[in-house]
This record gives structure tokens, sequence and C-alpha cells, in this order.
């Protein structure tokens, strides 16, 4: 099985929260406003690469570090 790294680039995200709405059981808005990541590393996409797809400033990044099949 595949595993995956995700990753946020805090110093562009805008807070507007798409990834939240988008997949609310891996991400959650700081007290800062910005995004955050619950688990940065997974063993499944899910609904994270629609995360990704959301964000209007491109700041998450999914990459694949392992295949375990």
């Amino acid at each position: 099985m595949a595993k995956y790294k995700i990753e946020s680039d805090k110093d562009i995200c805008i807070g507007c929260g798409a990834c939240v709405s988008m997949c609310p059981e891996n991400w959650e808005m700081e007290e800062d406003g910005k995004a955050k990541a619950l688990h940065e590393e997974i063993d499944e996409i899910k609904c994270n690469e629609d995360a990704k797809d959301s964000c209007p400033v491109d700041c998450i990044t999914i990459k694949k570090i392992e295949n375990t099949e």
C-alpha cells in the first residue's frame, strides 16, 4: 500500500477554508486563521486530493513517500 505525505505552505495559505470544507476529517483552521493538516502522513489520499484541488493558492502538496505492496 502506498503512503503519502501532506504538506501545506502556511506562508501562502490565505485561510479560505476550502480544504476544511472538502476534507474536514483531516483539515482544521488554526487560531492564526491558517489551515492545518491533522495527519501529515496518510495511507490513503481520500478527500485530501479534493482539498488540494480546491485550494485557490495551491499551497497543498501530496507526495507519495513509500510503496509497501
